[in-house]
């Protein structure tokens, strides 16, 4: 199992209001994928590095962003920085997420709209590079330099799937798409390469389970999300879970309440204790299966508005199905990846824990 632990996207604030859905996913594939879609299965699994001579990766990659860039923009000009090009500030722009258990809103309302410090299209190299995972998943700018086309790719899909106008993005969701949500998805593929390299060509690979860990209201959700929509693209299956989708049911709940009176770490769901542990390694031990065409599961999943915002499990008919080969199970959850500690320790804490 393959671990990211993401304290916070790298800055602040930039926390979603909204996370969206699978119905989501669903509307873009069958309406936004027409004539203007570029096919990341080929382009982005396929992509080949231009650069022969490292000392001129950097210079390269400004020029081959430049010239990309007055290919798709008429009138575009020089790095003067006038005229179209990614680094404008857009304030203007909403999404709105379809029902699935998720809060509705905008989806980067809550963005800051100061322009962003980028002078021109041709420093996107140098703004890229100055992300702070770059280095924490492997990376480094001759790795960027070389991927240039891909980490382009990666963004013009990323911007269709959140309807951002990807010639006018504000700082804060530059940040999101090249600080963020592309490094982490090139570490997953690094990690998933790494994994199947393991196995011989005639084996079954079972998916590799990728954990993200993150406190409460990170953006894990919307994060698995940008992720599962890239795979998607590059051709391949993945299943996203989180820790949520195991939450006790309501009936559960309310029994481990009337168990422990008094103690308020379990009156509600959300700490250690509330999850029901026996469904969570079933379904994991069920994704780790399907190998194979053909081969399906329906996924858990938790209503957080039932009951008055107590919750309760999903109806199982509104689970969602997955279709193997599974190439990657992504499991995100606030406290994936904690290890027990001596009784003596927790009472030290918290009596109640």
């Amino acid at each position: 199992m393959a671990v990211l632990t993401v304290l916070s996207p790298p800055t602040n604030p930039l926390l979603l209001t909204s996370s969206p859905s699978s119905h989501s996913v669903s509307y873009y594939f069958n309406n936004n994928c027409g004539a203007n879609c570029c096919n990341l299965h080929t382009s982005i699994s396929k992509w080949t590095p231009f650069f022969t001579d490292s000392n001129q990766k950097p210079e390269r990659a400004k020029s081959k962003l430049q010239s990309m860039q007055s290919q798709m923009v008429p009138g575009f000009s020089n790095s003067s920085g006038n005229g179209c090009s990614w680094i404008k500030d857009n304030s203007s722009i909403h999404y709105s997420t379809g029902d699935h258990g998720k809060s509705e809103g905008p989806l980067h309302s809550v963005f800051p709209t100061r322009p962003v410090s980028v002078s021109s299209v041709e420093n996107l190299y140098e703004f890229i590079c100055a992300g702070p995972l770059l280095d924490k998943v492997g990376l480094n700018s001759d790795k960027v330099a070389e991927s240039i086309d891909k980490w382009l790719l990666c963004s013009s899909h990323l911007c269709r799937l959140f309807q951002l106008n990807e010639m006018d993005l504000s700082e804060a969701q530059k940040i999101r798409i090249f600080h963020y949500y592309i490094p982490v998805f090139l570490w997953c593929e690094q990690e998933i390469a790494d994994h199947s390299s393991k196995f011989k060509d005639e084996e079954d690979i079972p998916p590799l389970v990728i954990g993200f860990s993150a406190p409460q209201g990170c953006g894990k959700t919307t994060l698995v999300f940008a992720l599962d929509f890239l795979f998607r693209f590059s051709g391949r299956n993945t299943a996203t879970i989180s820790i949520d989708d195991f939450y006790l049911t309501a009936e559960d709940q309310a029994k481990l309440r009337q168990e422990n009176p008094g103690n308020a770490l379990l009156e509600l769901r959300g700490n250690a204790g509330s999850h029901d542990l026996p469904l969570s390694v079933e379904t994991l031990t069920a994704l780790s299966k399907l190998t194979k065409e053909g081969t399906k599961l329906k996924l858990p999943r938790y209503n957080k508005s039932a009951f008055g915002g107590r919750g309760d499990r999903a109806d199982p008919s509104t689970w969602p199905e997955v279709e193997g080969p599974l190439t990657a199970i992504l499991f995100e959850g606030w406290m994936l990846g904690f290890k027990p500690v001596p009784i003596e320790v927790v009472k030290a804490v918290d009596p109640q824990v």
